[in-house]
């Protein structure tokens, strides 16, 4: 829980606020950007929801801190209205999960209902409104792992919804020796007929991305827009493996059509997939001159 004491001076004042303990993760800014900003490499409050559409975005972003560093004076009473709101529609059958795990560093995961089964992108925190939830909406059959990074809780999903889970060989650690499905290789694995996994080595050497119906690409650490840049980015100072690797996979990404771009750190992109094109082609030129 947020203290009331540990507020951060720069909120501003009102009902919700960020204290000390926030990780400047970026969850709640992209979450909720007309409600809290980045200020001094901490997030803050700056302008308190004033209509039910900022409330429940600013109570979404709460409930998804990694670290619980956000808090409200005044005790919540429509807290549960925010809860039965996850997972949060993007488009489709797509969802974002929320409660994102400090164990991921705050890395955002995502769930793909489907009538043949349905899919859990990378690990939210194990708690129990969200596992109601999804248990509502089908339950999981598989849990695909993009990397060894952002597994979080994929055990106690796993025990929980005996599903399958998907993680690369390269990216198999002693937390993951478990895993049902290790993969292997660089070549693509064809899931279902929708669901394609592609190697994509770089951020760690077994990272791969997920491709739903050439329309989403689910990206992990590997790729993600930049509000700062105005483009598509991948990230050189967190690259754990081989910066060279990553620019390869990228120009070979690159060849696949999608307009979703959904990453685990790094915000969203939506475009038609001309766009979507000309954006990978500035990323890789920006990637090759670093």
């Amino acid at each position: 829980m947020a203290h009331l004491n540990l507020r951060r001076p720069e909120n501003i004042n009102g009902d919700f606020y960020v204290d000390t303990s926030c990780i400047d993760c970026d969850t709640c800014r992209w979450m909720a950007p007309s409600v809290y900003t980045d200020i001094r490499e901490q997030s803050a409050v700056y302008h308190q929801p004033t209509n039910e559409k900022e409330r429940l975005a600013a109570l979404q972003a709460l409930l998804s801190c990694p670290t619980n560093s956000i808090g409200t004076v005044e005790t919540p009473q429509d807290i549960k209205i925010a809860q039965l709101s996850f997972p949060i529609p993007i488009e489709d059958n797509v969802y974002h999960c929320g409660y994102h795990s400090e164990k991921s560093y705050g890395g955002a995961s995502y769930f793909i209902q489907l009538p043949e089964g349905n899919v859990l992108v990378d690990s939210p925190q194990f708690v129990p409104p969200l596992v109601k939830r999804l248990e509502k909406m089908g339950e999981i059959r598989y849990m695909y792992l993009t990397h060894k990074d952002d597994v979080a809780d994929h055990q106690k999903f796993a025990d929980h919804f005996k599903c399958d889970r998907i993680l690369h060989t390269e990216d198999i650690t002693t937390g993951t020796r478990g895993v049902e499905i290790q993969l292997t290789g660089l070549e693509p694995f064809l899931l279902t007929p929708e669901l394609l996994i592609i190697p994509v080595p770089g951020h760690t050497k077994g990272h791969t991305v997920l491709l739903y119906k050439n329309k989403f690409l689910f990206t992990g650490d590997h790729l993600a827009w930049s509000d700062d840049l105005k483009q598509l980015e991948a990230f050189r100072d967190y690259n754990w493996y081989s910066w060279s690797e990553q620019i390869k996979s990228m120009r070979q990404l690159a060849n696949y059509s999608f307009e979703w771009v959904l990453p685990g750190h790094g915000r969203r992109y939506h475009a038609d997939p001309d766009t979507m094109r000309e954006q990978m082609n500035k990323c890789i030129a920006l990637m090759s001159s670093r």
